[in-house]
């Protein structure tokens, strides 16, 4: 039998991806609220794989084809917010000021929909749940550490052809880090998803404490 992969989030338009990828992707996002209710409803240690699958409406083989372990199933939950502002944040044009289009990209992606309002509660169910559970807060930071990576060549392109990299990767941090920090902060209260005490707002001002005398951003 081959060993079961963990989790690997995707870039780019869903239209970029074939029918059967786009599958894929359903079966594990389907997986993975069906983690996060049970996790919600009866804690990670005592909810198991086969729990997972049995909710999610697939086979225990299908669950261990995608994700290897039950925190790992969560990822696709956790990364789809990072996905979304990096797209937000390519749409802006190369020469717009960096800080101005972080801070709109960043206040789109954690505000406005229905959508995002849900997924912001998936979060905070997520991280709560994961206070006490070693594995599934390494999850939470790999996912993390994945969307780092990721947005380097989306700030890289904005920054220009002649950006310090090291500037380049220090922002690219700082973003992640503040939308992380603003994320687990939020999770920690009862705020509501919009309006002060909000992700967005959090963000927006961990963001602007993070990258104070940054040169990249002129």
């Amino acid at each position: 039998m081959k060993s079961p992969r963990p989790y690997s989030p995707r870039t780019g338009p869903t239209a970029a991806l074939s029918l059967t990828e786009r599958r894929k992707a359903a079966t594990q996002l389907d997986i993975a609220r069906a983690a996060c209710e049970l996790f919600a409803e009866q804690g990670p240690d005592s909810t198991t794989a086969e729990e997972i699958a049995h909710r999610a409406g697939v086979a225990l083989r299908t669950f261990y084809r995608y994700f290897r372990n039950k925190q790992d199933a969560v990822a696709p939950l956790l990364a789809g917010g990072g996905e979304q502002w990096r797209a937000l944040l390519a749409e802006e044009e190369p020469g717009t000021p960096l800080a101005e289009a972080l801070e709109r990209a960043v206040t789109r992606s954690l505000s406005g929909t229905v959508a995002v309002t849900e997924g912001l509660n998936w979060t905070r169910g997520l991280l709560r749940a994961s206070a006490g559970d070693p594995a599934l807060r390494a999850v939470w930071y790999r996912v993390n550490q994945d969307s780092e990576e990721e947005l380097v060549p989306v700030v890289a392109r904005l920054a220009g052809p002649s950006a310090d990299p090291l500037q380049v990767r220090l922002l690219a941090a700082a973003a992640t880090d503040a939308i992380r920090v603003s994320l687990e902060v939020w999770s920690e209260t009862d705020a509501e998803a919009t309006g002060p005490g909000s992700p967005a707002e959090l963000a927006v001002r961990s963001l602007r404490e993070l990258t104070r005398g940054m040169t990249i951003l002129g």
